[in-house]
């Protein structure tokens, strides 16, 4: 399973990277808008986890280039602020399957990972 963090943060980028790692999934992490765009240009991701309120306002455009190039790709959004919050999200971002807090534990936000993960590799399976 392939995950982007995409995360100014770079002390908290590196947390959550190291809580997917231990699950065996393969990280990327991005400090910038710009490097997230360039990189869901690149690479296949299972698993995006944005923070909603990149320095450069970038978020909702990286999510947007993720649905049109790996519409398969589920998006998990982070926010430290209220923004956001009544779950309007969801109607900006098709490919948005959650939007959690910043401060939500880095082991819930790695199953939470690992969930959308999986439910990715499921839609890929062969049926008989």
């Amino acid at each position: 399973m392939n995950c982007l963090i995409v995360e100014s943060n770079a002390a908290l980028g590196r947390l959550w990277q190291r809580h997917l790692e231990r699950l065996n999934i393969s990280v990327v992490l991005a400090h910038s808008g710009e490097q997230a765009r360039n990189l869901i240009l690149t690479y296949l991701y299972d698993v995006i986890v944005l923070n909603l309120m990149l320095p450069e306002g970038a978020a909702l455009g990286v999510a947007d280039l993720a649905q049109f190039r790996q519409p398969d790709a589920n998006v998990v959004f982070v926010t430290d602020t209220t923004f956001f919050s009544d779950g309007s999200i969801f109607r900006h971002s098709p490919n948005a399957r959650t939007f959690i807090q910043s401060t939500t534990p880095p082991a819930d936000l790695a199953a939470i990972v690992q969930h959308y993960g999986r439910a990715n590799h499921a839609r890929e399976e062969p049926r008989d």
